[in-house]
């Protein structure tokens, strides 16, 4: 019989949290959710001068990255290395404005993916927080004043 420090043991082992990427069952919803907040880019007069004329590579880069990131396979670090977000975005004029055009793009696309929680609450932290690390330009009313 099991002791209470093996016990403790034991229990700690046993026990893994699921990652984002298990809550989804996998790859697909992370795709459609990708799908879906490019298709809100394509429209927005803010965000859509920052990315290509196509899409798709850009559309292919989140959806690797977020895979890996939620906790799925590492495609993308084997493609790309290291993420190094905030060096890959600096080229870009990312403002709160511009951050926020990204966070309701976004948040809208879990909504139409359908993701739920506890999923959802653990990517909309993420998203929240990176977007808000990504701005790199004082606001244009800071500008002015």
């Amino acid at each position: 019989m099991l002791d209470w420090a093996q016990r403790r043991k034991a229990s700690r082992m046993s026990f893994k949290p699921q990652s984002v990427y298990q809550l989804l069952g996998g790859e697909e919803p992370l795709r459609l959710m990708v799908d879906a907040f490019y298709d809100k880019v394509e429209t927005d007069p803010i965000l859509r001068p920052m990315y290509p004329a196509d899409l798709a590579e850009s559309k292919r880069r989140l959806f690797l990255f977020l895979v890996q990131f939620f906790g799925g396979p590492t495609r993308y670090s084997e493609e790309r290395g290291h993420p190094r977000l905030r060096m890959r975005h600096f080229p870009f004029a990312i403002d709160r404005q511009a951050r926020d055009h990204w966070l309701e793009h976004m948040r809208a696309a879990i909504d139409e993916t359908g993701i739920d929680e506890p999923a959802r609450a653990m990517m909309d932290d993420y998203f929240e927080r990176s977007s808000a690390f990504l701005i790199n330009r004082p606001d244009a009313i800071e500008i002015e004043e």
